[in-house]
């Protein structure tokens, strides 16, 4: 493949100058006002609409004290009312803020001291702070607004594995040279028809989706992730590039046959597929139903401090990779900082290419050491420089002094018919440390004996699971992340948690 991702970084570059990316919107307006900008269930918000809607929510946000460079927190679901508020907080010159609607009151509260935010969209942020209800109509004033740049164009939020939240504020400002610089690498034409197929809280929807608005692209969202529902979008609106997680991807291809038999994919330009490493046999799946050439996996933190991509043409060269750092540089460590040889597992340690910013925290401190950065992940390189992941360094179990990668587990247990989804946690034992435990969400009756026999023709017996645990719900969301430690916490406590977890890898 050539590389067409030479000199590409997910992570938004400090520029100076450019296009308000509000400016750069409104002008795609005046070109094609009645073209569609946004659609969510039956409603279609035409360039000209979206100018419109925004303008009367920038000027509301702006009577409430919003202004440039201050961060705007939106807590609303997936739909058309979402990109309002990101357009109209772009055109304050102000930075769109996303975190999910569902958030529970204590990490809500955290998050609005770390961003102090002059309003806070969609959630109630109690008596002491503006905030806008969903659905809120502003008064009917469009009129234009001066330019503004924001000095970051996004600042998404992240629990992590430790569940402590932090917002991960963006290098680049807020300009349309900025945010289109990454247009082509990503594949995403001026007449692409976007599908959102996660929740727009967590950065990867969040960027992509309006890497496309930017980029003159019709947005089309959907409310929750149902597999059936995904093909139908597809099909109805003739979608070019989709987005997926490898847990929506496997759920997709467990569909029922005849049902993926009368889809219409023949529309899709680009999958791209990223948050967490993809079981091999999702990946395959995935490369015979769309072909090897559509396909596009991508490795990089919300942070951008490097980036990797690979096509299916390539991956089946070097099946489990996620390919060569495209931007920035990866290097592998030993505990004490010492470089691995290839081949060898280690923690991954990233540094961007010289000059380049691509974020700062907000709430958190950076693990860094000689100029390098980790993100908590662990893999190995290969002679030829490409990247496998193994798992994130907290969510390593030690058993017997070996190493045991949950990912790995949980990727076997979900290649089982019956597993819908898995979670692989370590648990103490006074005899090796720690001991494997699994809990998997069962979409059709398994025995544990059946779970193991299925597990030993694909593990090494160290890292077998000891014990079964059963939950009713699904133990990843729709972004496909789960939160092992919180899992860990709540079976060492005495509890026993039913619902997804939140958190995870980090994700582009």
């Amino acid at each position: 493949m050539a590389n067409q991702f030479a000199n590409y970084g997910l992570g938004a570059f400090v520029t100076a100058g450019g296009t308000p990316v509000g400016v750069g919107l409104d002008a795609l307006a005046d070109a094609e006002p009645d073209r569609p900008a946004v659609t969510c269930r039956d409603v279609t918000l035409s360039r000209a609409e979206l100018r419109r809607r925004s303008n009367r929510l920038a000027h509301e946000l702006a009577r409430r004290g919003v202004g440039p460079g201050d961060l705007v927190t939106i807590g609303l679901p997936n739909d058309v009312e979402f990109y309002v508020a990101v357009v109209a907080a772009w055109k304050l010159g102000a930075t769109p803020q996303p975190v999910s609607a569902r958030l529970p009151r204590a990490e809500l509260d955290e998050l609005i001291k770390l961003a102090d935010s002059p309003v806070v969209i969609g959630l109630d942020a109690g008596p002491d702070r503006e905030w806008l209800p969903p659905g809120f109509e502003p008064a009917p004033d469009d009129t234009p607004l001066e330019p503004a740049t924001p000095p970051s164009w996004k600042a998404p939020t992240s629990g992590g594995s430790t569940g402590r939240p932090k917002i991960i504020v963006a290098g680049g400002a807020g300009t349309v040279e900025v945010i289109t610089a990454r247009a082509g690498a990503l594949r995403i034409a001026p007449d692409e028809v976007f599908l959102v197929t996660a929740p727009l809280y967590h950065n990867a929807p969040f960027l992509f989706s309006l890497v496309a608005l930017v980029q003159g692209g019709h947005v089309v969202v959907m409310p929750r992730f149902d597999p059936a529902d995904v093909l139908a979008h597809v099909a109805r609106h003739r979608v070019t590039w989709l987005y997926a997680v490898p847990t929506l991807m496997g759920r997709m291809l467990r569909l029922p046959a005849d049902v993926r038999a009368q889809a219409d994919l023949s529309s899709v330009r680009t999958l791209l597929h990223v948050g967490a490493p993809c079981p091999e046999h999702v990946k395959r799946g995935w490369l015979d139903w769309l072909g090897p050439s559509r396909v596009v996996e991508l490795y990089g933190g919300t942070e951008s401090i490097a980036v990797c991509m690979i096509d299916g043409v390539e991956w089946l060269r070097r099946p489990g990779s996620v390919g060569k750092p495209s931007h920035g540089e990866v290097l592998i460590t030993d505990e004490d900082g010492r470089p691995l040889p290839p081949g060898e597992v280690g923690e991954v340690w990233q540094r961007p290419p010289p000059g380049v910013t691509t974020y700062r925290y907000i709430g958190a401190t950076a693990r860094r050491r000689d100029g390098w950065e980790s993100l908590g992940d662990m893999g190995r390189l290969d002679t030829d420089g490409y990247l496998y992941l193994a798992d994130r360094r907290e969510d390593m179990i030690l058993v017997g002094g070996a190493n045991v990668y949950p990912a790995e587990v949980e990727a076997a247990l979900e290649a089982h018919p019956a597993v819908g989804s898995a979670a692989v946690i370590g648990l103490p034992d006074e005899d090796l440390g720690n001991t494997v435990h699994a809990i998997v969400q069962l979409t059709s009756p398994a025995t544990d004996d059946e779970l193991r026999e299925h597990l030993g023709a694909r593990l090494a017996p160290y890292k077998l699971p000891r014990g079964f645990e059963r939950s009713t719900t699904p133990l990843r969301d729709d972004a496909g992340k789960i939160r092992r430690s919180a899992l860990r916490s709540a079976r060492l406590g005495g509890a026993r948690l039913s619902g997804p977890g939140a958190g995870g890898r980090a994700t582009a």
